[in-house]
């Protein structure tokens, strides 16, 4: 097993995020097929380590924008399972109070500058809010996340550029699960995703992204540097969906993918490759793991029966909640 500076402390903290963002995406799968959530969902299932270790070496300040597959990127970064389970449910206590769905949740307290459906379009938003860090002489950091379908996208790669050239607070976290959709990595981009960065110009390197200390220590070095004035940086984080592209798609899983593939990956699960590190270590005395396990497990009902509590809006809201009546951008005495 790999060796770490992470204290057993920190690590715990993060194995339960982790268990956290687990049990949410199962019990969200669970929700679907019972129709209690009336849409389908992309599930992190699986890639826990990388959203887990990024988001500790960041402060509520800094901002990071997601993906389609964005519960665990919020989860990550404090969101509250509660209203995560409305906005699924299409309730009034939903972070869209019902209106965005999976797709688009977004807490602007924390940082979370929102999931999104269009493929790299988080990466440019990281930018303006870097530029923005940077000209009002801020020390906070901007982190987009991406998947390696987003690396053959124009404004991923023009990101890329513009945040090495002006020496951004980015950290630019691409989430290399092998597969776009339902294509392959070696179908799609050549050689490291890393070297691709790098040959813009900016600090990369490649991790493991089923290791959560791994990609915690990675990410630490590159939030340092771009709090110190130091640039951009780019981490591959080499992961895997244990799951579907979506739970739409579940039935064409193994038409792409080999069930022996996905078990061997599953046998590097990121929980509990942390939980055999606690052990080995005696980070954390016997019987710690269930008993975590279980407190999360019951955080997660309570969160799934608060949510079902939650009014339905009703149809003469529809629209409310939509656009913004005003804005400081406006000329006097605009206000919509």
């Amino acid at each position: 097993m790999p060796t770490s500076n992470l204290d057993p402390a920190s690590l715990i903290s993060m194995y339960r995020r982790m268990r956290l963002i687990r049990r949410f995406e199962e019990r969200t799968a669970e929700l679907i097929d019972a129709g209690d959530i009336r849409a389908h969902a992309h599930l992190y299932i699986g890639e826990e380590a990388v959203a887990v270790g990024v988001s500790a070496a960041l402060e509520t300040r800094d901002i990071t924008t997601s993906t389609h597959r964005g519960h665990g990127h919020i989860l990550a970064k404090g969101g509250d399972p509660m209203r995560m389970f409305a906005e699924l449910m299409g309730r009034e206590d939903g972070y869209n109070r019902g209106r965005g769905g999976s797709m688009h949740i977004a807490d602007v307290g924390l940082g979370i500058f929102g999931a999104n459906g269009i493929v790299g379009a988080g990466a440019p938003m990281a930018c303006g809010a870097a530029r923005m860090f940077k000209n009002r002489g801020e020390p906070h950091v901007a982190v987009p996340f991406f998947g390696d379908g987003a690396m053959n996208q124009g404004v991923l790669l023009e990101s890329l550029n513009i945040a090495a050239i002006w020496d951004l607070p980015v950290v630019f976290v691409c989430e290399n699960n092998q597969y776009a959709i339902t294509s392959p990595i070696s179908e799609m981009s050549r050689g490291s995703l890393a070297d691709r960065a790098a040959a813009f110009g900016l600090e990369a390197e490649t991790v493991d992204g089923m290791d959560v200390a791994a990609v915690h220590e990675a990410a630490t070095r590159a939030v340092a540097r771009a709090r110190a004035g130091e640039g951009a940086s780019f981490l591959e984080c080499r992961t895997y969906r244990f799951e579907a592209h979506n739970t739409a798609l579940r039935a064409m899983d193994l038409t792409y993918r080999s069930a022996e593939e996905i078990q061997s990956w599953r046998e590097r699960d990121p929980l509990t490759l942390a939980a055999e590190r606690l052990d080995a270590e005696d980070g954390w005395a016997s019987g710690d793991r269930v008993a975590m396990d279980a407190e999360v497990d019951g955080e997660i009902e309570d969160a799934i029966t608060q949510a079902r509590d939650s009014a339905i809006p009703s149809a003469d809201t529809a629209l409310d909640h939509m656009y913004a009546r005003t804005y400081p951008g406006f000329p006097a005495g605009v206000s919509e």
